[in-house]
């Protein structure tokens, strides 16, 4: 049985994540709704997108708990 590369992004899936595109201008926020073998569909705030991972230069996972403070 042939393996390919590790894969990420089933861990991906369900977590809010920033992705920066090769191609520069502003970074896209979502959470991961699916994925294939070749692209990424996001939920934004604004809708679906669906994202080729080839014009992926970086993701970067947002933690929700980071700067939470109790109101006690």
């Amino acid at each position: 049985m042939k393996q390919g590369p590790p894969q990420f992004t089933p861990k991906l899936k369900g977590k809010k994540v920033v992705i920066r595109l090769a191609s520069g201008g502003q970074p896209v926020t979502g959470t991961i709704e699916g994925y294939n073998l070749y692209e990424i569909l996001l939920q934004t705030a604004k809708g679906q997108l669906l994202v080729f991972k080839q014009a992926i230069a970086t993701i970067e996972t947002i933690d929700e708990t980071k700067g939470y403070r109790s109101s006690v």
